[in-house]
């Protein structure tokens, strides 16, 4: 893998992402999920919110590295708000 170009940022990253998904994957199993209607336009699990709010999460990550030069911990801090209120009232 030398012709990639691996940080610690990039691995601690990823390794959020897995610890994510492995938590969701216990929860699911601990407590099964129910369709429910929040804010979003449709009925969601919480699968589906969790997806919601990556994507999003992308979307505002690459947003602000097109309109500003502030740090990126900044919007990564407006991510988390953002995924918190998708996961809980979305």
């Amino acid at each position: 893998m030398s012709w990639m170009a691996w940080t610690w940022q990039t691995a601690a990253f990823f390794s959020a992402i897995g610890l994510a998904l492995a938590a969701m994957t216990w929860a699911e199993i601990r407590w099964p999920t129910k369709v429910r209607q929040g804010f979003l336009p449709m009925p969601t699990t919480r699968g589906d919110r969790f997806f919601i709010s990556l994507l999003g999460s992308a979307a505002v990550h690459v947003a602000w590295l097109a309109a500003t030069d502030a740090p990126v911990g900044w919007a990564s801090m407006l991510c988390i708000g953002y995924a918190g209120a998708v996961m809980r009232y979305g």
